[in-house]
C-alpha cells in the first residue's frame, strides 16, 4: 500500500511539475515552439505522402517567413524530419516537437 501511495504521489508531482514548466514559458517561447512543431508536422506529412526532400525544400524556399531566422530553421527542421526513420503521424510529431522544445526552453534558463 505504501508503494502504491508513493507511486501515485510521484506521478502527481511529476504532472504538476510539467504543468509548471509549461506555464513558465513566455508568450514568445510558446509561439516559437508552436511554429517549429507546425513545420515538423508539415515535413512529416510530406515525407509520409512520398514527397521528396528536394520538393519540400523548394516549397519552403518560396514561402514567406516573418523573421529572417525562420527560413533556415525551417530547412533544418525539415531535413531532420526527413532523416528520421520515424513513421509517426504528423500530429504525434507536432506534439513531441512542442514538448521537447518547451523542455529545452525551460532548461536553457
Amino acid at each position: 500500500m505504501r508503494l502504491f501511495l508513493a507511486t501515485v504521489t510521484s506521478c502527481l508531482l511529476a504532472t504538476s511539475a510539467f504543468g509548471a514548466q509549461a506555464r513558465a514559458l513566455s508568450q514568445n517561447e510558446r509561439q516559437v515552439c508552436g511554429w517549429g512543431a507546425q513545420i515538423a508536422a508539415e515535413a512529416q506529412q510530406a515525407k509520409l505522402s512520398g514527397v521528396t526532400l528536394y520538393a519540400t525544400r523548394k516549397k519552403l524556399q518560396v514561402r514567406k517567413f516573418a523573421k529572417p531566422w525562420m527560413r533556415m530553421t525551417a530547412f533544418g527542421i525539415t531535413e531532420q524530419t526527413y532523416n528520421s526513420r520515424s513513421r509517426l503521424k504528423p500530429a504525434a510529431i507536432k506534439q513531441t516537437y512542442y514538448e521537447q522544445c518547451a523542455q529545452h526552453a525551460v532548461a536553457k534558463r
